[in-house]
């Protein structure tokens, strides 16, 4: 059904193009359409010029003659047809052939109503009302159909910002329970999806990984303080209760659609799967292990490795990448450390931006006098 509210000067604003090869047939409907209101009307009489027309100044409306030297009105739907977009604009075709079959082959050529000649005026600007009525409600629904695709572009940008402050928040607030900072977390995160980057993922996956990987840990919200910041080695209970924070994290994650949702829930159940099947908690191997918890396993251990922490010193580089090429094939994908090894020098370069703040005390040791001694 056509809206009926369409403002009247909009449509008899519309552009109008009308083909035709005699100058009088061409003037007498100038005329017609004046006297009607509208005010932009074109008037072609080479057929030829048509398509290149409507490419520079797609019209509202097409008045088309059939009978027309070098290329005829068939030709000329056809050639519109071809245009890249094709013009969405309604075709009637005015012509003296008479016959059902004229006017089925017009129709099946993209026309959209057919008049015969000598036409009546009055029906004339009925059908070229009716037409430019449906046409003008098109392109208002268009233009409404393109304001809600960006509102809603607006909104899912909206929705996507909050989810990923309430990830942040909660990637923060199982630092606050850890032994690790949150430079570690920015180390890793910017880590993962480098090293996505260097696999071959798009620049969506990778920033849905850089957001997403802060959560690996999110689950040792529900381990014990006496477990979670013990000063020594754990227990075999003790590492069992330890080992839960992934399947807790999974659970904490469940449960939701958004694709950012499901990747943080896939790396907190999976980060601590090894290649070789010997990981933890469901004791995947291969393949079965989702890509971006093995991608995540390779950036955690190495910033791991290579940072201070209470129960250990920061290893040396060239040590942990040693360590890391022994566990090729065991604990880490091979092809996922072959790329890890090949970016190390941007891995170096987000750990010397994002370095451990200097402690408070350590700094002003450093700056007493004889410190250095």
């Amino acid at each position: 059904m056509v809206p009926t509210d369409l403002d009247t000067s909009l449509v008899l604003g519309a552009r109008i193009l009308v083909v035709d090869d005699e100058p009088a047939n061409l003037k007498l409907l100038r005329l017609m359409l004046q006297h009607a209101g509208y005010t932009q009307i074109t008037l072609m009489d080479d057929p030829r010029q048509v398509a290149a027309r409507c490419r520079q100044a797609p019209p509202d409306l097409i008045l088309l003659d059939l009978n027309m030297p070098h290329l005829d009105g068939f030709g000329v739907m056809a050639q519109l047809q071809h245009l890249d977009p094709a013009p969405a604009c309604p075709v009637l075709v005015l012509t003296a052939q008479c016959g059902q079959e004229v006017l089925l082959r017009a129709l099946n050529a993209g026309a959209n109503d057919f008049l015969h000649k000598p036409f009546n005026r009055h029906e004339l600007l009925a059908r070229v009302h009716n037409l430019l009525l449906a046409e003008m409600a098109r392109q208002r629904l268009q233009r409404d159909r393109s304001t809600l695709e960006h509102l809603v572009h607006e909104k899912s940008d909206q929705v996507h910002r909050l989810q990923v402050d309430v990830v942040q928040r909660l990637a923060h607030a199982a630092e606050l329970r850890d032994t690790e900072t949150g430079a570690h977390v920015l180390r890793m995160s910017q880590t993962s999806a480098l090293l996505a980057q260097a696999l071959g993922w798009d620049d969506p996956a990778c920033e849905l990984l850089r957001h997403a990987s802060p959560m690996h840990d999110i689950g040792k919200i529900g381990i014990p303080d006496g477990i979670l910041r013990k000063p020594g080695a754990l227990t075999p209970e003790e590492r069992e209760v330890m080992q839960t924070h992934t399947t807790v994290g999974a659970a904490l994650l469940s449960g939701s659609d958004d694709a950012l949702m499901r990747m943080a829930r896939d790396i907190a159940l999976n980060h601590h799967e090894k290649w070789d099947g010997t990981g933890y908690p469901r004791g995947l191997a291969g393949t079965a292990i989702p890509e971006s918890a093995r991608i995540v396993a390779v950036a955690d251990v190495f910033d791991a490795l290579t940072s201070e922490r209470p129960y250990k010193p920061a290893w040396p580089v060239a040590q942990a990448v040693d360590f890391m090429r022994e566990q090729a094939g065991h604990h880490f994908d091979p092809h996922i450390l072959h790329r890890f090894l090949a970016v190390l020098p941007q891995v170096q370069a987000i750990r010397l931006r994002h370095a451990e703040p200097t402690p408070l005390g350590a700094a002003a040791l450093s700056m007493a006098p004889g410190a250095a001694a």
